[in-house]
C-alpha cells in the first residue's frame, strides 16, 4: 500500500515547487505501474487542488476543485482534509461485443473527504482512480442536513496543462450541437470546447480530457480561463441550475487519458472501465453487423422523407433493399421516412410524428415478413425532432410494435437546434432543454432502459455524448455525436480529408460512432463532393469503430463495382482485439483489428490531405502461419480531388508475421487489407 499511496511530507512533483509557499500537499496516489501520479494539495486559503505527472514529468499543473451553487455559498475555500482511504482493484471483464473482447480494469484508488473549517461546515468526498493509461475523479455528496437538495450552478473543476502543446477540439454550446469541424490550435487558443478534447504536449505526451458515466447530470464542456488553463462548464439547465439532485449522489467521472503516443489513446479502455458492469446480463439477441438503407438518396435530394412522388420509403423500394441485403450477407436494412409526420415543419416541432403508423405506401407488415423470410432484420427509425416529451409518450407502444415485428435495432434522431429539445417538466408541462443537459441525460437513459425490456438496441443521432455507458447498458450500441457522412452531400463545407483522422483521436475515444462510410459515388450536390478516395472509404470500416456499420451508398454503385464492394461484404464489425500501428492526431492513422469470429485480421490506414508512405510491421499476425493479404490501395494518381478519387488497385500477396508492408496513401486516401490465414 505504501508504494502507491502515502501522506506527503514534502513536495515530490517538480512543477509544485513554485507553489510550496502557498499550497500544502496532503496525499498522493500512483497508477499500478507508477507512471501516472496524482498529488492533492490544500493552500493557505483552504483551496484544494490536484496535479498529475507522467513518467516523472508534469502534465497537469495544480488545478482547483469545487462548486458554485444557486442557493448556497460556493464550495471552494476553507477546506481541510478530514479523512482518507485507499484501495487497489484488479479485474478482467468481457465485452459482449466491442473493439476488444477482454478488458483489464486495474487501478489504485484514493478517496478523501474535504470539510469546511468555517461557515456551513459542509463535507464532500473526492475519489481518484489512477490507471496506467490515465485517471478519473469524481465528487460524491453525502445525504446530510447541509447536503440534501443540491442545485449546482457550475463546477470549479480545472484542467491546467503543465506544458505547451496543441489541441484538437470543437466548439461547445453552438446551435449545431456536436457537429462542427475540428480546430487545431495551441493550448492557449482553445475557446469553449466540447469533450473529448485531445492534446499533444511539447514533450510528446498525449492527453485527452472527457468524462465517464454521465447519468442524471449535465454534460461537461471546457472553457479556457487563462494561459493553458481550462475550467469545466456544465451545459445549462432550463432554469437557473445546471444540475438539480437529491443527495446522496455523485458526479460523472472527469477523465484524463494519458499516453506517450497518439495510438495509446485509441487503445485505452479507461472510459469503459469507469462505468458500472453490465446491468442487462445476456444480450445475445443483439448481433453486430452491417446494414444498407433508404437514407443516402434523401441527402442527395433524389428521394424525400416526406410523402409524395419522391417518397423514398415505399414498399417496392424497401423490398428491393431487403433482397439486396439478403443476397450480399448484410444483416439489416434501415428505412427512414416510413412513418407519418414528415410532411410540413417536422424540424420545427416533431409533434406530428407517429412511431406506430406507416405512410399508406409503406406496407409495414408485408415488409417485415419479407425481411424475416430472407434472414434480414429491419432497423427501425424514430426521428423525434428533439421532442423527447412527445417520443416518451409513444415509446412503449413503438417498442412493443418493433419487438413484435422482429426489429431489434432502432435508430433514433434528435434533429433541432441545440437548446431546443423538449422535455417533460416535473409539473407535467413541456419545457425546452439543451441536448446535453441533465433533462436529456435522463431521457436517453429512459429510452435505452425501456428498449432493453423489449430486446431492442438503440443508435441515437444528434445524441447526448458517449461516456462509456454501453458497458452498463450494452444495448446502447452506437450513436452519432459528430459530423457524419451526410455533410459530404450537403457541403457548406464538406468534411475535409483530415476529418476522419481527427475523429479517431477525439470523438471515437468516447465510443462507437455511426459514421456511415462506404461511398463510391463521389459527386454530390456539395461543390466539393466527397473529399476521399475509394480505398479510404474501405479503410474507414476498420479505422472508425462501430458494432453496426452502414454501407451507405446507393445500391447501384455497389452493383456496378463488385471488386471494392467485396471488402465491405467481408469486413466484420465485432472484434477480438484492436491495435494501432502508427498515427498522429489530425494527420494519419493505421489500425488493425482481429475478427472475433475467425482468425482473420483487418487493416485500415487513412491520411489527411497529404500523401504519405507508412510502414506496417505484421508482427500482430500469428507466427508460423502464412496469410493471404487481400489489398485495396490507392491507384496511381489517386487523389481526393476530382475524378482521381475512384482510382483503386486490388491485389493479393502472401505474407507472414515477419513481413513489413509499405502503405502508399494518396492525398486524402487510404488502404484496406484483409489478412486471411492459409491452410
Amino acid at each position: 500500500m505504501k508504494n502507491f499511496v502515502r501522506l506527503a511530507v514534502a513536495i515530490t512533483l517538480p512543477f509544485l515547487l513554485a507553489m510550496a509557499a502557498h499550497a500544502a500537499p496532503v496525499a498522493e496516489v500512483a497508477s499500478p505501474d507508477g507512471a501516472v501520479r496524482v498529488e492533492i494539495a490544500i493552500n493557505d486559503e483552504g483551496r484544494a487542488s490536484y496535479a498529475a505527472s507522467y513518467r516523472g514529468e508534469a502534465v497537469i499543473a495544480p488545478s482547483r476543485l469545487g462548486f458554485l451553487f444557486v442557493d448556497a455559498p460556493k464550495l471552494e475555500r476553507n477546506l481541510t482534509l478530514t479523512s482518507r482511504s485507499v484501495r487497489s482493484f484488479d479485474e478482467n471483464w468481457q465485452q459482449p461485443w466491442g473493439e476488444q473482447r477482454q478488458v483489464r480494469n486495474h487501478y489504485n484508488e484514493m478517496r478523501f473527504t474535504l470539510t469546511e473549517r468555517t461557515g456551513p461546515g459542509r463535507s464532500f468526498d473526492v475519489v481518484f482512480r489512477v490507471y496506467d493509461d490515465g485517471l478519473g475523479f469524481r465528487y460524491e455528496f453525502p445525504d446530510t442536513r447541509r447536503f440534501h437538495d443540491v442545485r449546482i450552478l457550475n463546477e470549479l473543476t480545472e484542467f491546467n496543462f503543465a506544458r505547451a502543446g496543441e489541441a484538437i477540439w470543437t466548439p461547445a454550446l453552438g446551435s449545431n450541437r456536436e457537429e462542427y469541424l475540428y480546430h487545431r490550435t495551441p493550448l492557449e487558443q482553445i475557446g469553449t470546447a466540447q469533450t473529448p478534447l485531445t492534446a499533444r504536449l511539447d514533450n510528446g505526451v498525449h492527453l485527452s480530457i472527457h468524462e465517464a458515466a454521465l447519468v442524471d447530470y449535465s454534460g461537461m464542456n471546457l472553457m479556457r480561463i487563462e494561459g493553458r488553463g481550462l475550467r469545466a462548464t456544465l451545459t445549462p439547465g432550463p432554469g437557473d441550475a445546471a444540475v438539480t439532485r437529491t443527495a446522496p449522489f455523485h458526479t460523472p467521472w472527469r477523465t484524463i487519458q494519458i499516453s506517450p503516443s497518439a495510438g495509446g489513446l485509441v487503445e485505452s479502455r479507461l472510459i469503459l472501465n469507469l462505468n458500472e458492469p453490465n446491468a442487462l446480463g445476456d444480450v445475445s439477441w443483439f448481433r453486430p453487423g452491417k446494414y444498407v438503407g433508404i437514407w443516402w438518396q434523401m441527402h442527395l435530394g433524389t428521394a424525400s422523407w416526406a410523402s409524395g412522388p419522391k417518397h423514398g420509403a415505399t414498399t417496392e423500394n424497401a423490398l428491393r433493399y431487403i433482397d439486396f441485403a439478403g443476397r450480399h450477407g448484410f444483416r439489416g436494412v434501415l428505412i427512414e421516412g416510413w412513418n407519418i409526420g414528415w410532411d410540413g415543419d417536422w424540424f420545427g416541432n416533431g409533434e406530428e410524428f407517429s412511431f406506430t403508423t406507416p405512410y399508406p405506401d409503406f406496407d409495414l407488415e408485408r415488409i417485415a415478413a419479407h425481411a424475416r423470410a430472407r434472414g434480414v432484420q429491419l432497423i427501425g427509425h424514430h426521428e423525434t425532432s428533439a421532442n423527447a416529451a412527445h417520443y416518451e409518450d409513444q415509446m412503449e407502444a413503438a417498442f412493443t410494435l418493433s419487438e413484435r415485428l422482429g426489429v431489434h435495432i432502432i435508430k433514433t434522431g434528435y434533429v433541432s437546434d441545440a437548446g431546443q429539445a423538449r422535455v417533460h417538466a416535473p409539473d407535467g408541462s413541456v419545457r425546452y432543454a439543451w441536448h446535453e443537459g441533465q433533462d436529456m441525460a435522463r431521457h436517453h437513459l429512459r429510452v435505452v432502459q425501456a428498449a432493453a425490456s423489449h430486446r431492442i438496441a438503440i443508435n441515437p443521432h444528434e445524441p447526448i455524448k458517449d461516456t462509456g455507458l454501453r458497458r452498463t447498458w450494452p444495448n446502447w450500441v452506437a450513436r452519432e455525436g459528430a459530423r457524419g457522412m451526410e455533410y459530404n452531400a450537403w457541403g457548406n463545407p464538406s468534411n475535409p480529408p483530415e476529418h476522419e483522422v481527427n475523429l479517431v483521436f477525439t470523438r471515437l475515444l468516447a465510443g462507437p460512432m455511426d459514421f456511415t462510410p462506404g461511398i463510391f459515388g463521389m459527386d454530390t450536390p456539395s461543390p466539393q463532393g466527397v473529399a476521399t478516395t475509394w480505398a479510404k472509404q474501405l479503410a474507414l470500416y476498420v479505422a472508425i469503430y462501430s458494432p453496426i456499420q452502414m454501407a451507405a451508398d446507393l445500391l447501384e454503385n455497389y452493383e456496378a463495382n463488385p471488386g471494392p464492394f467485396q471488402f465491405i461484404r467481408d469486413v466484420p464489425t465485432d472484434w477480438e482485439e484492436t491495435r494501432v500501428l502508427n498515427g498522429e492526431i489530425g494527420d494519419f492513422v493505421t489500425i488493425v483489428r482481429r475478427d472475433r469470429n475467425s482468425r482473420d485480421w483487418y487493416l485500415g490506414a487513412i491520411t489527411d490531405e497529404n500523401a504519405r508512405v507508412l510502414t506496417a510491421p505484421l508482427s500482430f499476425l500469428q507466427r508460423g502461419v502464412r496469410y493471404r493479404a487481400q489489398i485495396y490501395r490507392d491507384g496511381p494518381g489517386a487523389d481526393y480531388r476530382g475524378g482521381a478519387r475512384s482510382r483503386i488497385v486490388i491485389e493479393e500477396r502472401v505474407v507472414t508475421a515477419g513481413d513489413t508492408l509499405t502503405l502508399a496513401l494518396a492525398p486524402g486516401g487510404g488502404q484496406a487489407i484483409r489478412f486471411h490465414p492459409l491452410r
